[in-house]
């Protein structure tokens, strides 16, 4: 089973290895999904939705969130901040019955990366 929760936040960046308009300083609201692999455990749950919430808050969103993202990924394209934020997650979602499977990051409404581990 994949079970997913979806979080937002804001934040600035500028692709300073890249050229053209996305290299000046602009904002994003970003749509995180954090898909967790699991089987149900005697709860009936592979993981509960508040404890996923509250480490990618911890680990994620309270970092990201009206940030300039430079500062914490210096080349802070969609692929790289997505595979920094696996690695913060990778961990502490990994269970006896479940682990980190899949995020997906929307820099917009219609532009998203995927990544699926290392």
């Amino acid at each position: 089973m994949f079970l997913t929760k979806v979080f937002k936040f804001d934040s600035a960046h500028n692709l300073v290895e890249y050229h053209g308009k996305c290299e000046a300083l602009h904002g994003h609201t970003y749509r995180l999904e954090v898909t967790i692999q699991g089987t149900p455990g005697k709860e009936g749950m592979i993981l509960d939705y508040g404890i996923i919430k509250a480490i990618v808050k911890e680990k994620v969103i309270d970092i990201f969130d009206h940030k300039y993202l430079n500062d914490i990924v210096p080349q802070s394209s969609s692929e790289n901040l997505v595979q920094w934020i696996w690695n913060e997650l990778k961990s502490p979602l990994r269970g006896d019955n479940y682990e980190l499977y899949q995020l997906k990051l929307n820099e917009t409404e219609t532009n998203f990366v995927v990544f699926r581990g290392d």
